[in-house]
């Protein structure tokens, strides 16, 4: 097993993540096969129960794990499936290595942060690495470590201790590490003074970058790179300049061209492993392919408007997921996109909140869109102005999309403007509204007390409805009759309400295993009005995009019928 580091200095949010997952790829296009860990270092036990507006998105697994949001990039570049044992935290770590205690595996000495927590880390590292991560079942041949946070803080310490231990433990010619940091230009000049402070804080603590990875807003200088080189004690060739591009999908381009392969290949003995031939042509396709794509795409001078109303849209990285697989779908229209972004309470005239311009701005920017989504979201503030928007889009033939939350919002604006039961509203919003007129009630099957881990998580099967092949989402899923998508969720449709809801129009062509919980809904008079109960964004793929998210930006482009006749996908395959 070949291990590869990526940590950052200088400041966090540093783009680690997408340098993880674009060197993995590439590792890829040689023919490996690449898995992911990511190291966060908070004291919580996962994602679950961060605000979006504090860490952003919370990424679901198959498995349910809700994890750090940077593990989406990597399944969204190597088309892989990650468990919740990939994310690791400080408050994971602790509580192994505490019930190992309690439990007396210690044998009686005094459980310390130096062997116990540090060793702790490494065999997890170590057995999680070697978990079959694709199609094909077989043990990967690199995993690609990100350590988040920034090197130097107090509570990345232990994982900084721990994989200094680590590279020991596998040996030199098995782990290399890539630093990230930041040069800024203040002035006009390329400043090198943070990367030479970070890299030599690094290894003060034990640790030697093999490349550094310098994030620019600009091309860097030849003289920049070579004074880092300097005085950062590497070569020209382990210095790679990653400055501002117009897409993350370049990234990988972008180090291709300055050979970082060449350097891993030898750094790390790549050529030792003896790769079969058939691996070797797999790697070729997916770089052509991801070639293909990320070039063709900026030559589309057509664009497509899609306008994401949502809660917590002063964080874009709250809603990363749709945000991706926006843009993959975008790809495959050959449209550039453009999001627009809509405050949900903005939409709300009474909203003590929304002042007057805002309240007309929200609104012509909903009323220009070309399609709209309604991400998934908790609580009550905002729900108004979705409902608003999806009762617009349904009356106005516009291009609609709701997801999780979305979904009941559809329900919301039908059973209010088209049964007539008004004012029904989710029991989330309102805990005491009647259950018999309530739209959205709390799912029977879920703990209504404890936050963490309690929801409906990760892959369930949907089933389709017999007599629903009209329906254009089944159509993009291939006429399947089940799909496998992820969720995450403590709410859904009233089931009392369902025959009432169809009897008018709006179909639930898909639900669960049981037949009595709604999965899916399409509006069939409307050029493309569905939603789903599930996430479809967690599993879309830079070379495959998300089907009903493809749905809206096709429909909104005016080319859903096109991309329903043309099943033919961009990348397929096991690999």
């Amino acid at each position: 097993m070949k291990y590869v580091v990526v940590s950052g200095g200088v400041i966090s949010g540093i783009g680690k993540g997408v340098l993880a997952s674009s060197t993995g790829l590439l590792l890829k296009t040689l023919g490996l096969r690449v898995t992911s860990i990511k190291i966060d270092p908070y004291m919580n036990i996962d994602a679950g129960t961060m605000s979006p507006l504090e860490h952003g998105e919370c990424f679901v697994l198959n498995d349910g794990g809700e994890v750090d949001l940077d593990l989406g990039n990597y399944e969204r570049y190597l088309n892989i499936t990650l468990t919740r044992d990939h994310n690791i935290t400080t408050g994971k770590v602790y509580s192994k290595v505490i019930e190992k205690e309690r439990n007396g595996d210690y044998l009686g000495k005094t459980v310390q942060v130096v062997p116990h927590l540090t060793n702790a880390i490494q065999d997890w590292i170590e057995r999680v690495a070697r978990i079959p991560v694709d199609k094909s079942g077989q043990q990967p041949d690199v995993c690609i470590i990100e350590l988040g946070g920034t090197v130097g803080d107090i509570e990345s310490a232990p994982f900084v201790e721990a994989l200094r231990q680590f590279q020991f433990r596998v040996g030199r010619d098995n782990f290399a590490l890539i630093h990230v940091s930041l040069v800024p230009v203040i002035h006009g000049e390329q400043k090198t003074k943070p990367t030479q402070a970070a890299i030599k804080d690094l290894r003060s603590l034990g640790l030697t970058p093999d490349m550094i990875a310098c994030r620019c807003s600009s091309t860097l200088d030849t003289a920049t790179v070579e004074k880092i080189a300097m005085f950062c004690h590497v070569g020209p060739e382990q210095v790679l300049a990653v400055h501002d591009v117009n897409s993350t999908y370049h990234v990988p381009l972008l180090l291709r061209e300055q050979k970082q392969m060449d350097f891993l290949t030898d750094r790390l003995k790549l050529k030792s492993l003896n790769l079969s031939s058939e691996m070797k042509t797999k790697g070729a396709e997916l770089l052509s392919k991801w070639t293909s794509v990320t070039t063709s795409h900026d030559r589309s001078f057509e664009t497509v408007s899609i306008a994401i109303v949502g809660k917590y849209t002063n964080l874009h990285d709250s809603y990363l997921s749709v945000i991706k697989a926006l843009e993959h779908s975008a790809m495959r229209c050959e449209r550039k996109l453009e999001i627009v972004w809509v405050e949900s309470s903005n939409l709300e005239s009474d909203s003590q909140e929304t002042n007057k311009a805002d309240f007309h701005k929200a609104w012509h920017s909903l009323c220009c869109a070309d399609g709209i989504l309604v991400p998934g979201g908790f609580g009550s503030r905002g729900i108004e102005g979705m409902v608003l928007a999806a009762k617009w889009a349904r009356e106005n033939n516009i291009p609609y999309l709701g997801i999780c939350l979305g979904l009941q919002i559809a329900v919301m604006d039908f059973v209010r403007h088209v049964l007539g039961i008004e004012g029904s509203t989710s029991q989330e919003s309102d805990p005491e509204y009647p259950e018999d007129k309530a739209s959205v009630v709390y799912m029977p099957d879920v703990d209504q007390e404890k936050l963490g881990g309690t929801m409906r998580l990760g892959l369930h099967g949907t089933h389709f409805k017999e007599g629903t092949e009209w329906s254009s989402l089944r159509k993009l899923y291939g006429g399947a009759s089940i799909v496998n998508e992820r969720h995450r969720h403590r709410y859904e449709v009233n089931p009392k309400l369902v025959e009432d809801i169809e009897a008018k129009g709006l179909q639930f062509i898909g639900r669960d295993e049981s037949g009595n919980r709604m999965e899916i809904l399409e509006l069939q008079s409307h050029p493309y009005f569905v939603g789903t109960q599930y996430h479809p964004e967690y599993l879309s793929k830079v070379l495959d995009p998300s089907k009903p998210i493809l749905g809206l930006v096709a429909a909104a482009s005016g080319i859903l019928s096109d991309v329903i006749e043309n099943k033919s996908q961009l990348y397929e395959g096991d690999f």
